[in-house]
């Protein structure tokens, strides 16, 4: 089991620190979350299944690839992910330049967490249409694919569209890993159909199992079972060590995890947690 750390739930005054001990405990991965802006209206902003608000529009936002250009800088082992980033939401020349940029930086690090969005004020105040964003993700997606590894790309596509281009430097990784975030049909089928894995919401065993059923058929469908894929779930409750036998059961690749309650213990605790599941710190 390989372990990650969400640096989305501490305070950014903090993000550094936390990446660099992670990155010296033994944790395989750092994830960032991302939007590109809040709106101070709310009446867009219940988060699925409530009635609140799921944003605060005073909440800083960070472009999350270039912040994790910086961490690469002060890190050495750790990968660094997007949990996850809105990339249906630019034009693929965006996205892909900022991965490509990432992962040349970081030396191969790289993992593109991607989703199509929850919260339409941010798609509205970007004057995109918020009904097209799966559409519009699969294809920036696709483009991408070819501007990370094809000499000269030209494309016409339903949301997006340019002469031939050449796009350098390629990424170090041959295959830039594309993660898909999400728990719908969509997602699942999107992670499928045509990414290199799946990251889930906070879960648990018996809600994660439900939904790995439907991403084994999805796979099916699409003829891939034989190809790599790797599932990635967070997992804030985990009992113990005890437990990841649970999730490696399932199929589980990859566990993110929050063993502190408050920003100020994450470091003490994140010690504390890799001393118990046996994960080996740099000397």
């Amino acid at each position: 089991m390989r372990f990650g750390v969400p640096l989305g739930l501490v305070h950014p005054a903090v993000w550094q620190d936390l990446a660099v001990e992670a990155d010296r405990l033994g944790f395989e991965s750092v994830w960032l979350p991302e939007h590109l802006v809040f709106a101070t209206d709310l009446s867009t902003a219940a988060y699925p299944g409530t009635e609140r608000p799921g944003i605060r529009p005073e909440t800083p936002l960070f472009d999350a690839p270039a912040y994790l250009c910086a961490l690469a800088a002060v890190t050495s082992r750790v990968r660094l992910g997007t949990a996850v980033y809105l990339y249906g939401l630019r034009h693929p020349f965006v996205a892909a330049r900022a991965f490509a940029t990432l992962d040349r930086i970081s030396g191969g690090r790289a993992i593109v967490g991607v989703g199509a969005g929850w919260y339409e004020g941010e798609w509205i105040a970007a004057g995109v249409d918020f009904a097209t964003r799966g559409r519009r993700l699969d294809e920036a997606i696709a483009v991408s694919r070819r501007l990370w590894s094809e000499p000269a790309v030209e494309h016409r596509g339903e949301f997006f569209g340019f002469p031939e281009v050449a796009f350098e430097p390629k990424p170090v990784q041959k295959r830039l890993p594309v993660v898909a975030g999400g728990e719908s049909d969509a997602a699942l089928r999107r992670a499928a159909f045509l990414c290199d894995g799946w990251i889930s919401m906070p879960q648990t065993l018996e809600g994660v199992a439900l939904r790995l059923q439907r991403l084994r058929a999805y796979r099916r469908e699409a003829g891939r079972t034989g190809e790599p894929f790797e599932i990635t779930v967070h997992a804030y409750g985990l009992s113990g060590p005890a437990e990841v036998a649970d999730w490696e059961a399932l199929g589980v690749d990859r566990l993110i995890v929050r063993p502190w309650r408050r920003t100020g213990e994450a470091a003490g605790r994140l010690a504390a947690f890799a001393a118990d599941h046996g994960l080996r710190p740099t000397p």
